[in-house]
Formats: C-alpha cells, structure tokens, sequence
C-alpha cells in the first residue's frame, strides 16, 4: 500500500507535543478532521491558532469516540493507563489505535486485551529533536527515519495494512519487529546512552564543585557525550521503568567493560588498551560510514 492509501475521515491525536503536533503537521494532507486531545490549555490554543488541529479537548471520550484513527502520543505510562481503563469503551469498531511510546512491551500486552474489533498496533519512531513541546513540531520530522511496528494480538493483516501506510504517509521507514526485542534494542541505542550521559555530568559536576576550571574548560567532547543527560527527567523516568530488566542487564554490561579498562590502565600496558580500544574504534566508524550511506 503506498502513502495515498492512507485516508482518514477522523484522525484523533492524543498528547500535543513535539511528536503529536509533527503528526499532526505530517498527516494533515491525508485527513479531513484533526482532532487533539490534551490537558494543556496553551498546547490546545496553539494548536488550534497555527491550525495543527481543527478541534482541541481535555475530553478523551470526546476527542476519540468518532475517530477513526487514533494515535497515542502521550508518555508511556499515560498511555498504558489509557488503554487498561478506559479507552476501549470509546472507540467504535475497525478504530485503528496506534502509541508511538518509546517502550513496547506493557502497551502490547495492554493493547491485547481491548476489545475484540479495535484494530491496535503498537509503534514507535525513532526520531526527535533537542526543542520540546508543541512549538517546536516539524512536519519533516519522521521523514526518512526508522518507525518500529509491533503487532499485537488485535492486529489483523487490515490493521498492519494500515499502519504501513500511516508510516508511509509521514514518510518514515517502517520496521516489524516483537516487543521483547524492540525493548531490548532501545535499551541499547536509547536508555543505556541516557543513563551514561547522566552518570557523565554527574561525575564532571563532582569535579566542577572541587574547581570551577572544569566547566571553563569544557567543550565539544563535553558537549557531545553529556547531551542526552538535559533529557525532559519525566519522560525518562517513564520510559526507564517500563525497560527496567533489559536497561539493567546492559548496565551489568556495561560496567564489565569499564572493569576491563580500568585494569588495562592500571596495569599501564599500552599495547592491550590499544587492542582493546582499536576495534570499538572500527565499529563506530563502521556504523558512521553506513549512516553516511544512507542519508535521510
């Protein structure tokens, strides 16, 4: 199915932040009637005034039960408690429910148990910006960028059909995978990277306090490896304790290999701290030569 089978009467989105309102941007060709719902008086009037949307509510049942698209944008943890309380009872049937949560296995299972018509998909692009909040949305932003799907057990071959061609529209890369690797993926490339940039500013902050020289002098390397660490604190704490078991294991992984470094210093061989840090030099040029490849 290409882009222009995607069709919406009624998209319903649900949270409008930087990802909801660039869905919201993106979709616009492809549906009639945007709706938003969110708590956010200011997020709902801008919105409203930049024309994102063509109808604003703090209203769930409100805002979803003529859709029939609706995509949850909201932190995981909103999400899942939307899904396990309420919000099955009012969606109509063939609804297409689709999360973009950066977590997948708790929305799955949740997603499981709605009722028997709603067709749900689990999501999940891998995109984003430094700017937050609906003022920085971007109809641009999943172009080119991959967006994970995962099917759950009310995901007819209709709903994925769909979903591709949701994912289409926004211009995005669609990949399959199950929740329990999708989970155990981002905790490598996403979760595990924010708690060492964190654990970074942490240490540096510790030396700072001793002499403030630390921060005069600090600069680009600094700058790059301590960025994910001004992440919004909710929103990881969110994604951090619905990955807990595959975030900690990678930090158990993690912690052997700074073992191993920290002996080879110690023990000053030069030659077996080269060896050791010659391939992982090679594999980061390796992944930056295929990104480079295959630009957005």
């Amino acid at each position: 199915m290409s882009a222009g089978g995607f069709k919406a009467k009624h998209l319903a989105i649900v949270g409008l932040g930087l990802m909801g309102g660039s869905m919201a941007l993106a979709l616009r060709p492809y549906v009639d009637t945007i709706t938003a719902v969110e708590l956010d008086p200011g997020a709902r009037d801008f919105a409203l005034a930049n024309k994102l949307v063509d109808c604003a509510t703090d209203d769930l049942k409100a805002g979803v039960s003529d859709a029939d698209v609706v995509i949850l944008a909201a932190p995981v943890r909103a999400i899942i408690s939307m899904i396990r309380n309420r919000i099955g009872a009012y969606l109509r049937s063939n609804t297409l429910l689709i999360d973009i949560g950066s977590t997948k296995e708790d929305i799955i299972d949740a997603m499981g148990v709605l009722p028997i018509g709603i067709q749900a998909i689990g999501g999940h692009p891998m995109t984003g910006k430094e700017q937050s909040g609906i003022e920085a949305s971007d109809a641009t932003l999943y172009r080119g960028r991959p967006f994970v799907l995962v099917a759950t057990r009310r995901t007819t071959p209709a709903t994925r059909l769909r979903a591709l061609a949701l994912v289409e529209a926004l211009g995005a890369v669609p990949i399959e995978m199950d929740a329990h690797r999708h989970d155990r993926v981002v905790a490598a490339i996403s979760h595990l990277p924010y708690l060492l940039s964190a654990a970074l500013v942490a240490t540096v902050a510790q030396e700072g306090d001793a002499d403030d020289a630390v921060w005069k002098l600090a600069a680009g390397g600094f700058r790059d490896t301590s960025r994910l660490a001004a992440q919004d604190v909710q929103m990881m704490g969110d994604i951090l304790s619905t990955n807990t078991q595959a975030v900690a294991t990678l930090l158990a992984y993690f912690r052997m290999q700074l073992a191993i470094l920290e002996a080879m210093l110690i023990s000053r061989d030069e030659q077996k701290l080269a060896e050791r840090l010659t391939p992982i030099r090679e594999a980061r040029l390796g992944w930056q030569q295929r990104q480079e490849n295959n630009p957005k």
